[in-house]
C-alpha cells in the first residue's frame, strides 16, 4: 500500500520542475541576446563593413565615396557639465563614438576623375536615445585635415550640387557643433574667373580665435590675396551663440576688411560685422558685391554692416559709415534689400566739403591718368574735350535705387563759384533719373532734370531740361578783383535737348532741342576778360572796343540745337558803344566753332570799331580774327536798341525786378514760348 501511495506524489512533482527550467533557458536566453550584442558591437571589426557602406554612400551622392584607412567605434560615455547627483541613468550609458580615417569623395562622372574633397579623420559621437524618437543627434563632427576642390565649369554644372530624389523622411538631422583642423580649400570657377587656395591652420592659446586661414589666387582675373580668422567650433545647437570671424582681402588697390559675428551660421541669418571698403573706384566693387556704384576716385569707407538673410528676401544695412572719396569726405546710410522683380538700393549720402573734381570721373570727366588708376581704358583722345568714356547700362537691370546726395560745400579752383550741390537719383528697370539736380551757383540756382533709358542694346536715349536763374554775374567770377565794384546784373537761361549716345560726348553730338539766354545789364573789358581768364574774350573785347570798359545793357542768345550742331537764332549783345550780331554755329559733334561776331556802331565816333570778328578752331585750339572783307564801319547805321528784332522766347528769362522799362524788356517785347525738344533720337525738322 504505501509503494502504491508514494509513486502518484513523484510523478505530480516533474511538471513544476520543467517549467521552472524552461523559464531560466528563456531568461538566460533574452539575458544572452542583448550581452553578446554587446559584445558583437564592441568586438565587432568595423573594417567588414566598409565595402557594403561604401557602396551605399557613392549610390546615395552619386559619385564615388571611400573610406580608405581605418573605420572603428568606440563606446564613450558622454561629457556632461553637471552635478554627479544630478545625472540620470541615461547619462551614464556609453555612446557610440565613429572615427573613419582617409575619406575621400570622387567628382561627378562628368568631370575630371579626381577626389572633390578628403579628410584625414572623420569623427562624430552619436546619441544611441534619439535614435528611439527617429532623430540623429550628433553632438559634435569633427574635421581633422580636410580638403576640398569646389570647380564650376558653366552656369549649370558644378561638383558642389549633389543632385538627388527628394522624399519625405521620417528621420532628422541634429549637428550640434562642427569642428575644423589643419586643411585646404580650392576654389576653380570658371564663371567668375575665379581661382583661388584656402589654407586653414589651428591657432593656439586664442581666447577668440580658433583657427586662421590665408588666400591666394585670382578672382575675376585680378589677383586676390589676404587672410583672416574664424572660431574654430561652429555651434549649429545654440544658434544665438556669435560665431566670430575676421577678415582682410585685397584685390589689387581694392580691399575689404571686416570683423564681427554670425549670430545664426547654420543659416546665415544675420550677421553683425564692422566693415572697411576702399578702392581705386566705387564702380570696381561690383565684381564682388553685384550692386551698382558709381565711378570715383580712390576711395575708402568704414562702417557698421548688418545682414538679416532669408529665403529670397535679405536686407543689408550699412549704417554711420564714413570715409574719403577723392578728397571729398562721405558719410551716410545704405540700405541694400534683395526681391523681385529686382534689388532695391536706398540711400542717404552727404558730403560737407566736396572737392568739384572728384565728381568727374561719375561721367568720365577726369584725365586719362585719373582713369587708369581708377581701372578703366584711358580712352580720352588727345584735344578732346567732351569725355567719351561710356556708361555701363548692361548693369543698370541688376537693381533699383533711390538715392538722395548733398554736397553741403564745394571745394572748386577759384574761377568757378559753385558752391553746394543735391539731387535725387532714382534707377528704376533701366532707367536712371536725376530729379533734381540742383547746384547753388554764382548767387543762384542751375536746376537740372536729366533722364536716361538704358533699355536699348544700341545707345542711352536723353531728356534733359535746365534751367538757370537769378545768377549774379559779379559772383560767376569771384577771382577777379575788382568785379565787385562795376555795375553788374544776372543771367537767366533754359535749355531743353533730347539725345541718344553711350557717353558724354555722342550725347552732345547727337542732340536735338533748344538753348536761350539772357544777360541784363552789365560791363566788360579786355582786362576784365583777362582777370577771369577768358582768352577768347580778351581778344573779342579788344578787337572790338579797344582797352576800354564798356557798358552792357542786354545780351540775349537763342540757339537752335539739331543733331549736334548749335545754330544761332538769335545772339545780341547791346552795349553804350554798339550792337553786335553773333551768328553762326557751333558742332558739338566735332567740337568746332564757326562764328561771325558783326558789330553795328550806335554812332559816329572819334574811334571806330573794326571789322567783323570770327571764331573758329576747336574747344581745345580756338582761333579768333578779323573778316578783312567785310568792312565793319558803316557810318550812319546806327541803330537803335528797341528797333532790333528778338525772338518772344527769351521773355521768360527776363527778371522784370528792375523794373518794366529794362533795356532786355524793351527789347523782347513779344509773348513767350519755352525751348522745346523732340524725342530722342529724332533729328529736329526745319
Amino acid at each position: 500500500m504505501p509503494d502504491t501511495i508514494e509513486k502518484p506524489q513523484a510523478t505530480q512533482q516533474r511538471p513544476s520542475h520543467r517549467t521552472r527550467n524552461v523559464v531560466l533557458s528563456v531568461v538566460g536566453v533574452l539575458v544572452a541576446i542583448p550581452v553578446l550584442a554587446i559584445l558583437i558591437l564592441l568586438t565587432f571589426d568595423w573594417n567588414r563593413a566598409k565595402p557594403w557602406l561604401n557602396d551605399k554612400v557613392s549610390d546615395a551622392i552619386e559619385r564615388p565615396f571611400a573610406i580608405r584607412g581605418n573605420l572603428a567605434v568606440h563606446w564613450e560615455q558622454p561629457a556632461r557639465a553637471m552635478a554627479p547627483q544630478a545625472r540620470t541613468w541615461r547619462d551614464w550609458v556609453p555612446w557610440p563614438h565613429l572615427y573613419a580615417d582617409d575619406v575621400h569623395i570622387g567628382n561627378p562622372e562628368w568631370m575630371a576623375q579626381r577626389d572633390m574633397a578628403s579628410v584625414r579623420q572623420f569623427s562624430f559621437s552619436l546619441n544611441p536615445f534619439g535614435l528611439l524618437g527617429h532623430q540623429i543627434s550628433v553632438p559634435v563632427l569633427r574635421f581633422d585635415g580636410p580638403q576640398a576642390e569646389l570647380l564650376r565649369t558653366d552656369e549649370t554644372h558644378n561638383n558642389w550640387t549633389f543632385k538627388r530624389e527628394q522624399k519625405p523622411s521620417k528621420w532628422q538631422l541634429d549637428v550640434q557643433r562642427i569642428v575644423l583642423s589643419k586643411g585646404v580649400l580650392l576654389v576653380d570657377d570658371a564663371v567668375s574667373k575665379t581661382k583661388v587656395t584656402a589654407n586653414i591652420n589651428t591657432l593656439d592659446n586664442d581666447p577668440t580665435y580658433g583657427i586662421a586661414w590665408t588666400v591666394t589666387g585670382s578672382y575675376n582675373g585680378a589677383p586676390v590675396g589676404g587672410g583672416g580668422k574664424a572660431g574654430a567650433v561652429l555651434s549649429l545647437e545654440n544658434q544665438g551663440a556669435p560665431f566670430p570671424i575676421q577678415a582682410d582681402m585685397h584685390s589689387g588697390p581694392n580691399r575689404i576688411a571686416l570683423e564681427g559675428t554670425v549670430t545664426r551660421p547654420a543659416a546665415l541669418e544675420a550677421i553683425d560685422l564692422r566693415l572697411k571698403l576702399a578702392g581705386a573706384s566705387m564702380a570696381r566693387l561690383y565684381v564682388f558685391t553685384h550692386v551698382l556704384l558709381p565711378e570715383t576716385p580712390q576711395f575708402s569707407t568704414e562702417g557698421h554692416l548688418v545682414g538679416k538673410l532669408g529665403k529670397g528676401n535679405s536686407r543689408w544695412t550699412y549704417s554711420d559709415f564714413k570715409g574719403k572719396v577723392g578728397s571729398s569726405d562721405i558719410s551716410g546710410n545704405l540700405t541694400f534689400q534683395t526681391g523681385k522683380p529686382r534689388p532695391l538700393l536706398t540711400a542717404t549720402v552727404v558730403s560737407h566739403e566736396l572737392l568739384f573734381s572728384d565728381l568727374g570721373p561719375a561721367i568720365g570727366a577726369d584725365s586719362n591718368a585719373s582713369k587708369e588708376k581708377r581701372g578703366v581704358a584711358p580712352v580720352q583722345p588727345a584735344g578732346k574735350k567732351l569725355p567719351v568714356e561710356r556708361f555701363h547700362t548692361e548693369r543698370w537691370k541688376a537693381l533699383d535705387a533711390d538715392v538722395h546726395f548733398r554736397g553741403d560745400r564745394i571745394i572748386r579752383n577759384k574761377n568757378l563759384p559753385l558752391t553746394k550741390l543735391s539731387t535725387h537719383l532714382i534707377m528704376k528697370d533701366g532707367v536712371l533719373t536725376l530729379a533734381p539736380l540742383d547746384f547753388g551757383f554764382a548767387g543762384g540756382l542751375l536746376r537740372n532734370t536729366v533722364k536716361l533709358d538704358g533699355n536699348s542694346d544700341k545707345s542711352i536715349k536723353v531728356n534733359a531740361e535746365v534751367q538757370a536763374r537769378h545768377l549774379q554775374i559779379k559772383q560767376m567770377f569771384p577771382a577777379v578783383q575788382n568785379i565787385r565794384q562795376a555795375t553788374i546784373g544776372e543771367l537767366n537761361g533754359d535749355a531743353k535737348l533730347s539725345a541718344v549716345g553711350d557717353s558724354v560726348a555722342e550725347m552732345l553730338a547727337h542732340s536735338n532741342g533748344e538753348l536761350k539766354t539772357l544777360v541784363e545789364q552789365g560791363t566788360v573789358s579786355k582786362l576784365l576778360m583777362e582777370e577771369m581768364g577768358l582768352n577768347i574774350g580778351s581778344i573779342i573785347v579788344t578787337k572790338l572796343f579797344g582797352d576800354r570798359t564798356v557798358q552792357l545793357n542786354c545780351m540775349a542768345s537763342d540757339f537752335d540745337i539739331s543733331d549736334g550742331v548749335l545754330k544761332t537764332q538769335t545772339f545780341i549783345a547791346d552795349t553804350d558803344e554798339a550792337v553786335v550780331q553773333v551768328k553762326g554755329t557751333v558742332n558739338l559733334q566735332t567740337e568746332q566753332m564757326d562764328m561771325t561776331l558783326d558789330p553795328k556802331t550806335k554812332g559816329l565816333r572819334l574811334f571806330s570799331l573794326r571789322s567783323p570778328l570770327y571764331l573758329r578752331g576747336t574747344f581745345a585750339k580756338p582761333d579768333v580774327g578779323i573778316d578783312k572783307k567785310v568792312l565793319a564801319l558803316k557810318a550812319g547805321s546806327a541803330l537803335a536798341l528797341g528797333t532790333i528784332a528778338a525772338p518772344a522766347a527769351l521773355i521768360p528769362l527776363i527778371n522784370t525786378g528792375p523794373g518794366k522799362d529794362s533795356n532786355c524788356a524793351r527789347l523782347l517785347s513779344l509773348a513767350s514760348t519755352p525751348p522745346k525738344a523732340p524725342p530722342p533720337g529724332v533729328t529736329k525738322k526745319h
